[in-house]
């Protein structure tokens, strides 16, 4: 129980940040892509960014965006429940999402590297992609590190237990007053020879029967 409080301890803050941080992530990343649709058609304040931002960072980042909400919600389903199939979703989700949040963080750092018009919104962006690739790892981690505790604490308690008491059992002292009655030997003699006698009928000693 110890373990399963330390994985959730770790995890919820991180699953409620992750979500802070996504959520702005893709209302921004939103507005710079709607902006960018509306400069060739003549409307607007004209596209940010550079070829960069256009053709790649912003729709992966989208993208990113999504899934990483998907793997919040995954995370809490995992932590009402705290289950190995549970965890199972809740790791694949977030594994899926932290690979396309390092995908978007390096199209970032390009993007960052190539210059052009980034105003302030655009730079919250990038600079929220390089920060969820650490906390998405970090959270990840938190996962399989909570439940590895839980696991090999219940594993430890209840494995040992069991072969104690399974070693008591067969190995303990018995008392000398009770009768050991011993069921192994059971012949069931209408089947197991080939001598005709009817089953349930026990041949007497002094009258043996022929075959």
């Amino acid at each position: 129980m110890a373990g399963a409080g330390l994985g959730r301890g770790l995890a919820t803050p991180l699953l409620v940040i992750n979500f802070c941080l996504y959520l702005i992530a893709a209302i921004l990343a939103g507005w710079a892509l709607n902006r960018n649709f509306d400069a060739p058609l003549g409307r607007g304040e004209g596209a940010v960014g550079n070829v960069v931002t256009q053709s790649f960072f912003l729709p992966i980042t989208l993208i990113a965006c999504m899934v990483g909400l998907a793997s919040v919600l995954a995370g809490v389903h995992h932590m009402r429940l705290f289950r190995s199939d549970s965890l199972a979703a809740a790791a694949a989700a977030s594994l899926i999402a932290w690979l396309l949040v390092l995908l978007a963080m390096g199209l970032a750092c390009k993007q960052i590297h190539t210059g052009g018009n980034r105003p302030r919104r655009l730079k919250v962006v990038e600079a929220f992609m390089i920060i969820l690739a650490l906390f998405e790892l970090l959270y990840l981690l938190s996962l399989h590190a909570g439940f590895g505790r839980m696991g090999s604490g219940t594993g430890a308690g209840t494995g040992a237990g069991i072969g104690m008491g399974g070693h008591g059992h067969h190995h303990g002292a018995r008392d000398p007053n009770i009768p050991v009655h011993n069921h192994e030997h059971h012949v069931d003699y209408g089947h197991h020879t080939d001598m005709k006698i009817p089953v349930g009928h026990v041949p007497h000693p002094a009258h043996p029967t022929t075959v």
